[in-house]
C-alpha cells in the first residue's frame, strides 16, 4: 500500500528498546524523510545506518536525552533547520524500573514523570507550530497497554502512562483538524529489554535456548506469538498517513489479544 507520506518529514524520539527505531525504518521505507533521536551516540550511529539500507529521503541523527527538556528543544530546532518543516511526530521512551510501590522512592516517581510523560509533551509542544504548517501532520505516542489493565509489578509505568493517554485524547480534540494525535499501546514485543530477559534465563539455566524461551514467553498470547518490531514500526506509519484520516485521539492497542479489556 502507499501510503502517501513521500518526501514528509518525520520526528521519531528515543530509539530505546528499538521501538522508535522500528518506527522510523517503517516511515523511512514510505520515503519520508527522518530525524532520529537517542542518547548513546554508538547506538545512534548503528541505528542511521540501519535505517538508510531502507531510505531513499534523508536520515538525520541528533544525540540528546529525552528527559532534558534543551535537548528536545536542540532536536526540534535541528529539525527545522535541516528539513524546514515537521509534518509527523513519533514519541517514544524506555521503561522505568519496575517494584511495588511501598519499595519506591521519590525519585524513582519523578524520573518515570520525565521519562513517560515530559519527553511527550515536550516534543508536542516545541513541534506543535511546525506540525500545524502546510496542511496539518500526526503524532503517534508509543505507550504500554498496562493503561486498559494495570500489570504487576510495573507501578510506575502503569501510573504515569495513563497520562500520556490522556493528554493525547485532550490535543486530539485541541490540536485537529490540522494535527491528528493517536497512540500505539503495546503488549509483548520482541524489544533489547525482552531478548536480554529471555538470554538470562537461558543463562540461568531456566531455559535451554533462546528460542525455548522465546516460544514460552509466546505461549500466553492468543496469536501464540509475541510482537515483531517491524509490525508495530508499520502500524506507527500507518497512523502518520492519509489513510488513518479519520482515527484521532485513539489508543490502538497491539498485543496480540493478550488483553481483556473490552474497551
Amino acid at each position: 500500500m502507499d501510503l502517501q507520506i513521500q518526501e514528509n518529514r518525520a520526528v521519531v524520539t528515543s530509539l530505546s528498546d528499538g521501538l522508535g527505531k522500528a518506527s522510523a525504518v517503517a516511515l523511512a521505507e514510505e520515503v519520508a524523510n527522518v530525524v532520529i533521536n537517542g542518547r548513546v551516540e554508538e547506538k545512534l550511529n548503528d541505528a542511521v545506518d540501519e535505517i538508510k539500507e531502507h531510505a531513499t529521503g534523508s536520515v538525520i541523527r541528533h544525540q540528546g536525552d529525552i528527559t532534558d527538556e534543551d535537548d528536545i528543544l536542540a532536536l526540534v530546532n535541528r529539525t527545522l533547520e535541516n528539513l524546514s518543516g515537521i509534518d509527523h511526530l513519533v514519541t517514544s521512551a524506555g521503561s522505568p524500573p519496575s517494584g511495588a510501590f511501598m519499595h519506591l522512592e521519590d525519585d524513582d516517581w519523578d524520573h518515570a514523570h520525565q521519562l513517560l510523560l515530559m519527553s511527550v509533551f515536550r516534543p508536542i509542544r516545541e513541534s506543535a507550530e511546525a506540525l500545524r504548517a502546510d496542511g496539518g501532520g500526526t503524532i503517534v505516542n508509543i505507550a504500554s497497554r498496562s493503561v486498559r489493565g494495570a500489570i504487576p509489578p510495573i507501578t510506575l509505568s502503569n501510573s504515569v502512562q495513563m497520562g500520556v493517554i490522556g493528554l493525547e485524547k485532550t490535543l486530539s480534540r485541541e490540536f485537529v483538524p490540522e494535527v491528528r494525535m493517536n497512540g500505539v499501546l503495546l503488549g509483548p514485543h520482541e524489544t533489547n529489554r525482552i531478548r536480554s530477559l529471555i538470554e538470562k534465563s537461558v543463562v540461568s539455566g531456566e531455559y535451554d535456548s533462546y528460542e525455548d524461551g522465546l516460544a514460552d514467553r509466546s505461549a500466553s498470547v492468543p496469536v501464540g506469538q509475541i510482537g515483531d518490531l517491524m509490525g508495530l514500526g508499520r502500524t506507527v506509519a500507518f497512523l502518520s498517513s492519509p489513510h488513518s484520516e479519520l482515527i484521532n485521539g485513539t489508543p490502538v492497542t497491539i498485543d496480540g489479544g493478550l488483553g481483556r479489556a473490552t474497551l
